[in-house]
């Protein structure tokens, strides 16, 4: 009985800061700020936001790579038109896209390349980055479950 009362005990007394839940993954750039799916494996960052018929407002998807390195994008089967963020390994935007819906989506043709190396990339829906005042050279906070994400893909 007393070692059941320990460990529920430490249990309830563990640090609740140490990590971050999974759901609370945020990206901030000034004050603007999304909440977002994570990508960081080869098959969620295929996948991406393809398959959606929306994409609310103030939401996007954060795909991390193993390593920062020139990012091509396309709009496979994705139904939403979308902003994306080219964002270095130093957290820096260095480029700014916003991709079409393609006339047939399961056959994309325009494929977004960034301008420079990018270890990050967020997509949120059209327009919100030209709304936030978001443009190459601001600074990304990763916030939450993210900003573990990160750190575990390294």
């Amino acid at each position: 009985m007393a070692v059941v009362v320990l460990v529920a005990a430490a249990l309830v007394l563990a640090p609740a800061g140490c990590r971050s839940r999974p759901g609370d993954a945020r990206v901030r750039i000034g004050r603007a700020e999304w909440k977002v799916e994570i990508a960081a494996d080869e098959a969620s960052r295929r996948r991406g936001l393809g398959g959606r018929r929306q994409v609310p407002a103030g939401t996007g998807m954060l795909f991390i790579f193993p390593r920062e390195a020139p990012r091509r994008f396309h709009m496979l089967d994705c139904h939403v038109p979308l902003d994306v963020a080219f964002i270095s390994a130093r957290g820096v935007i260095v480029d700014v896209r916003t991709m079409a819906v393609e006339p047939d989506p399961a056959h994309p043709a325009t494929v977004y390349s960034s301008r420079r190396p990018a270890r990050y990339a967020l997509e949120v829906p059209a327009g919100e980055l030209a709304a936030a005042g978001v443009k190459v050279g601001d600074l990304v906070e990763l916030l939450g479950s993210a900003r573990d994400a990160a750190k575990a893909a390294r």
